[in-house]
């Protein structure tokens, strides 16, 4: 059979159409079109196939080229010696859309000197924020402060950083001005940038170190302006008394800027919110549960959520009703924060289960008193032995304010019974009291009009009392987070402060769990006391004896 392989090329044709575009960018003054080449090509593989085969139509390509390399030699030798006189290194005139001239040795200095410079600005970005971190961790440590979790913001220098990294109003640097801040506490100067930030936190500090203010202003700077919108921050109060304090310093430090309101009874009871203009809503909650069941509050735009005392918000009385307003909270972007001078592990586990990515902010020792507070313990025998230890000691040393915390109301009001006679201007704060006169009892107290105050717990939390000199605990304390935070009403913002705690035979064995709080916050605790084998109690309110002086009969 004879070898024919012309068949290979029959049919070829090229859609001069179809490339029309790209034959027209190679088309030169100067240059023979390329599109020509290829025609001469074209017409010579469509000859015709009789005595075709490969060879033959290899040398009639051959032959063709050729020609056209011998039509070029003409404008080639022009364009040569235009070349010459070029100096080296000249970029050539390039058509539209096609460089003629490609340097690839310049393209790859190029590009090495853009990939040096983006790897020593990304090293210099890691060496400045390393150096950030390291002068982050060594500020903490000056103030003492603790913190945990993952891309935690630098804390505060000054109130100044305000305005330079977050952008402050200027109005609420003047109020803060007014209000006499200087310079931020460890706890504001953590906490303020955490929420700033739009992060979860959970906070524990010492009583009296700020902890209202370092939630407060990051809320009303956040909100920016009053809105028509609801409900837009809540904060939770274990009791009215410190819901209506915080409550006062949320309007002195917004200046009338914002609609700020205290859930009264009658509120809760009557108030329509839907027509009323709230931007701050303070309250416990039983009565927020109560407003929300009426269907006369609505909290699904609430942008900012306060759990404060969040150990005893999170106590079983309480739990219920606040888990009740965590969930009426269905703002999917809303921002959780707890705050206490007490954090136990399991108030910590039930955080972390309604929180996101939270920062854990601890200032000082977890659990610990203020070290500005003189602790003492006082050995006093038997019940009859308290009521002699402090009559003696208002006889040698009686510094008003002074506050007196017994275990329940029934007793609160005995011990009233038996100084109210006394030249000490006594008074008295207990649950049974309406809310009027529980009032009337706290501003006397602030105002001085009453010097000692026989109390309860209802005021062992938060309340800040400027001023009280010392706290007497008549009654041993049921737990160390309730001494913590009773003997925190005094030595308040850095002022220094005396609590003296008076105990029993039967509160002997329980000594030891008070002890350590003493040693862990710098106070001196005699040796055999901390030899005491640590006692594990959950609430120790022995059954006492009747306060009085009167024989039995």
């Amino acid at each position: 059979m004879e070898k024919d392989a012309s068949f290979l090329f029959g049919g070829i044709s090229f859609n001069r159409k179809k490339f029309a575009r790209d034959f027209d960018r190679f088309k030169g003054k100067n240059i023979v079109d390329s599109a020509e080449k290829l025609q001469l090509i074209e017409k010579v593989l469509l000859l015709n196939c009789e005595d075709k085969t490969i060879d033959d139509s290899l040398e009639k390509v051959e032959f063709v080229e050729n020609e056209i390399s011998e039509m070029e030699d003409g404008t080639s030798t022009s364009v040569s010696k235009k070349r010459k006189r070029k100096e080296k290194g000249a970029v050539p005139d390039s058509v539209e859309g096609f460089s003629v001239f490609k340097s690839s040795k310049l393209k790859k200095e190029a590009a090495s000197e853009e990939t040096d410079q983006s790897v020593n600005e990304l090293l210099q970005g890691k060496k400045e924020y390393y150096q950030q971190l390291e002068r982050d961790a060594i500020f903490r440590k000056m103030h003492n402060i603790h913190v945990s979790g993952s891309n935690i913001p630098s804390p505060l220098l000054n109130f100044a950083e305000l305005r330079s990294r977050y952008k402050c109003r200027s109005y609420l640097l003047r109020n803060l001005a007014k209000l006499g801040f200087k310079e931020p506490t460890p706890i504001q100067r953590q906490a303020i940038p955490v929420l700033l930030s739009g992060r979860e936190c959970f906070a524990c500090a010492p009583t009296g170190c700020g902890k209202t203010f370092a939630f407060v202003f990051p809320i009303l700077m956040k909100l920016k302006h009053t809105s028509k919108d609801g409900v837009r921050a809540v904060i939770l109060s274990p009791t009215r008394e410190l819901a209506a304090q915080t409550t006062r310093e949320c309007k002195r430090l917004a200046r009338k800027k914002f609609y700020i309101r205290l859930m009264t009874k009658q509120l809760a009871k009557s108030g329509d919110f839907s027509k009323l203009r709230c931007d701050v809503l303070i309250s416990t909650p039983l009565r927020l549960k109560f407003a929300i069941q009426k269907r006369k509050l609505d909290l699904s735009r609430v942008e900012f959520l306060v759990l404060d005392e969040s150990d005893k918000l999170f106590e079983p009385g309480m739990l219920e009703q606040v888990d009740f307003v965590v969930k009426a909270c269905t703002n999917p972007s809303i921002l959780r924060s707890l705050f206490s001078a007490t954090l136990p592990d399991i108030v910590e586990d039930r955080a972390r289960t309604i929180m996101h990515d939270a920062v854990r902010v601890i200032i000082g020792r977890k659990n610990s008193a203020s070290e500005t507070i003189e602790q003492k313990l006082v050995y006093v025998g038997s019940e009859e032995g308290k009521l002699l230890a402090l009559r003696q000691n208002f006889a040698e040393s009686l510094n008003p304010p002074v506050l007196v915390f017994v275990q329940n109301k029934e007793r609160a009001k005995e011990l009233y019974d038996e100084l109210k006679l006394e030249d000490i201007r006594p008074d008295v704060i207990h649950s049974d009291l309406s809310q009027i006169q529980r009032e009337n009892a706290i501003d006397n107290f602030r105002a001085g009009k009453t010097w000692v105050l026989i109390a309860t717990d209802v005021v062992a939390r938060g309340m800040d009392f400027k001023g009280v000199n010392c706290v007497i605990n008549y009654d041993f304390p049921d737990a160390a987070a309730a001494y913590i935070h009773r003997i925190g009403r005094s030595g308040r913002a850095g002022r220094s402060g005396q609590a003296i705690t008076f105990y029993t035979e039967a509160d002997i064995p329980f000594l030891r769990n008070i002890a350590n709080v003493i040693t862990s916050s710098g106070g001196e605790v005699p040796e055999w006391i901390m030899s005491l084998t640590k006692k594990k109690w959950r609430k120790h309110r022995p059954q006492r004896e009747t306060i009085s002086t009167q024989p039995d009969i």
